[in-house]
């Protein structure tokens, strides 16, 4: 008899499932990146962004945030620069192939998004999606 999965090992699994294919979306339209380099994508504002707020809102260290910041400015998808509001922090900012991979990622998401749907059915996409924000409200908390 098969073990059946647990709600947190699918979760884990759709989480993972979900991220590469996002990431393969990204390469394939000319975006070469690594799926760790999604922290960053994900969290940087379009105005920039402090290395300390987008290692809080990826749930990293600052260091390790810093790393995948240096490997996306070696690879040109963004830059560092002086923050006008304090002149001794820096804010990572998206380069125009920054930009150009976070548009990729969208329409990726977009197209999964209608694979959901077609899955699921809008009633059944709607209703998972209510019941995640339901779950992701209740651990805000």
């Amino acid at each position: 008899m098969e073990k059946q999965l647990n709600t947190v090992s699918m979760l884990g699994q759709a989480y993972s499932l979900l991220g590469f294919q996002i990431v393969e979306g990204v390469v394939g339209a000319g975006y070469p990146q690594k799926p760790k380099h999604s922290a960053v994508f994900a969290q940087i504002s379009p105005a920039g962004s402090r290395l300390t707020e987008l290692a809080r809102k990826a749930n990293m260290s600052p260091q390790a945030m810093g790393e995948l910041v240096d490997e996306l400015v070696d690879m040109g998808y963004v830059v560092r620069r002086p923050d006008p509001d304090d002149g001794r922090a820096k804010l990572i900012l998206l380069t125009k192939r920054g930009r150009g991979a976070v548009a990729a990622g969208r329409q990726t998401i977009e197209g999964i998004e209608e694979q959901v749907t077609e899955i699921l059915g809008q009633r059944g996409h709607r209703e998972l999606r209510r019941l995640l924000s339901k779950l992701l409200d209740a651990t805000d908390a």
